[in-house]
């Protein structure tokens, strides 16, 4: 069964689980980052702590990074430190100076399958008889119940640590080794057992493999760093990961593609483990991505400009001044300004120090109207009809909060645009988006919507304008969200589960 692994704890005391938060964001919440560093001469654990550091926006409640030898003769001792809160929370220079090794595996995370505990912080790390492996994920299973009865009837001995479909992942791969297969057959087998979004990055002492599901949901990347010759290589969800590192970027890892990155080899083997038509989230290409990541050959900021001018071709308004909510929603302001003439201006400070934090606002600070995140400027509202970009709306509790705040400036309009569609369904591929009697467009009319959030006029990008402005196949990408027109087939429970206002027509109501 292999050598028994060497475990590094957490330097410093594990924080608690995340209290239940009485008000959530307005925002579809964070997929998960991924990251991995393969190079001989190179210290990894460093390299791997800036690309989650890149990867921060992906998740913020755990990070963590396991590191170890790889190639022939390589010892199986692995060195993990993981735990809750922020890469620069989590790590320090001490820690990772005890991070040693030729291979590592990063995660930051953000909860979808399971609970915000220490226990579910990534990469998770078993034995095999072949060595040890170290898997980080990004995405969401919808068979997680019935992978994990099946693990258990395959191997009883399988203890379960964590409530998370990743352990799942690591326990159909390690049992597929066990029962006598190669590495690379035994992640296809036990990637096929996976149904929903899954981009994987694995450690293992034959190097490091990097796969997506077929439908390729979650975006992963690679590159190298230095001479191609040298065979330091480099995985991570997106290519801010690379860029921060000064590593090349060399292509997507394709949906249904596995690639093996052996130490000293300076090819990689790319092989196709499944065939499904490309269905990428086209929630990264406007809001979970950074906009200096690039998708199709040019950045996020680029297209994020094209629908902001597609909002304003299909939404106009008379107004005085554009702004958008930081960060996400500035270039769509700017591209709606720049076609409607109606100039751009900072009408909202965001405070850049604020991440997830475990401190609650009383209720008292919060009917006060605490603003943590974003601070409206008088100077720049007072007297003006304000058309304010955003990228979405999910609940419509901040963004009532923010429509309040801009007319207490003395903005005298306040004109909502949002550079998506209504969002109506739940995802359940690895973005937390609630139930869907939680979706305010799955409840709620258009006009319904606006005089909630108290708006003098509310508009959409449509759908149409919103896959055409990518300048890609509109078919290769997942609009589930926006039309419930979901890729992938889940179990019955799981979808009743979350489409609670089913069958509704929802999406044609607005």
């Amino acid at each position: 069964m292999g050598r028994p692994l060497s475990v590094n704890q957490p330097a410093h005391p594990i924080q608690p689980e995340r209290p239940s938060q009485p008000e959530r964001p307005d925002k579809p919440e964070e997929a998960c980052g991924v990251f991995a560093v393969l190079a001989s001469d190179q210290p990894v654990a460093n390299l791997t702590y800036f690309g989650l550091y890149a990867l921060q926006h992906r998740g913020q409640e755990s990070a963590g990074i396991a590191v170890f030898e790889a190639g022939p003769g390589a010892s199986h001792k692995v060195r993990l430190h993981k735990d809750m809160g922020l890469v620069s929370q989590v790590f320090d220079q001490d820690v990772l100076e005890r991070l040693t090794g030729h291979l590592a595996i990063g995660h930051n995370r953000y909860s979808t399958t399971g609970s915000s505990k220490a226990c579910n912080a990534q990469p998770v790390v078993l034995n095999t008889r072949l060595g040890p492996l170290a898997l980080a994920h990004n995405g969401n299973l919808v068979n997680a119940a019935e992978l994990r009865e099946a693990i258990a009837a395959d191997t009883p001995e399988a203890q379960f640590t964590s409530t998370t479909d990743s352990e799942l992942i690591a326990f159909a791969l390690q049992h597929a080794v066990n029962a006598g297969l190669d590495w690379e057959p035994a992640i296809r087998e036990a990637a096929g057992r996976c149904r929903g979004a899954f981009s994987l990055v694995i450690g293992t002492p034959e190097g490091l493999f990097a796969l997506r599901d077929g439908h390729g949901i979650r975006p992963l990347v690679f590159g190298h760093m230095g001479e191609l010759s040298e065979a330091q290589w480099v995985a991570s969800s997106e290519t801010c990961g690379l860029d921060i590192i000064g590593a090349s970027f060399d292509g997507d890892v394709q949906p249904g593609e596995l690639i093996h990155f052996r130490p000293g080899d300076p090819t990689p083997h790319r092989s196709r483990w499944c065939e499904e038509p490309a269905k990428l989230c086209v929630f990264e290409m406007i809001y979970f991505a950074r906009p200096d990541s690039r998708f199709f050959g040019e950045s996020l900021y680029s297209y994020r400009v094209r629908i902001g001018e597609a909002l304003a071709r299909e939404t106009p308004v008379d107004a005085d001044i554009v702004i958008g909510v930081p960060d996400s929603g500035i270039p769509a302001a700017i591209g709606y300004s720049q076609l409607s003439g109606i100039p751009f201006g900072d009408g909202l400070i965001k405070n850049r120090y604020v991440g997830r934090t475990f401190i609650q606002p009383t209720q008292a600070m919060r009917e006060a109207g605490i603003r943590v995140k974003l601070n409206p400027l008088p100077d720049v509202l007072a007297g003006k009809r304000v058309v304010v970009i955003d990228d979405s709306i999910v609940r419509g509790t901040t963004s009532r909060k923010l429509v309040a705040a801009l007319r207490d400036a003395g903005a005298t309009e306040v004109h909502m645009r949002i550079s998506s569609p209504p969002v109506t369904h739940p995802c359940f591929y690895g973005i937390d988006t609630d139930t869907q009697d939680q979706l305010i467009a799955a409840r709620l009319t258009l006009e319904e919507i606006a005089a909630h959030l108290g708006v003098d006029s509310l508009a959409y990008l449509s759908k149409q304008a919103m896959v055409e402005a990518a300048q890609a196949n509109a078919a290769h990408f997942c609009t589930a969200c926006f039309d419930g027109a979901y890729p992938i087939e889940m179990e019955e429970s799981l979808r009743n589960s979350k489409l609670m206002l089913e069958p509704a027509g929802i999406a044609a109501k607005l």
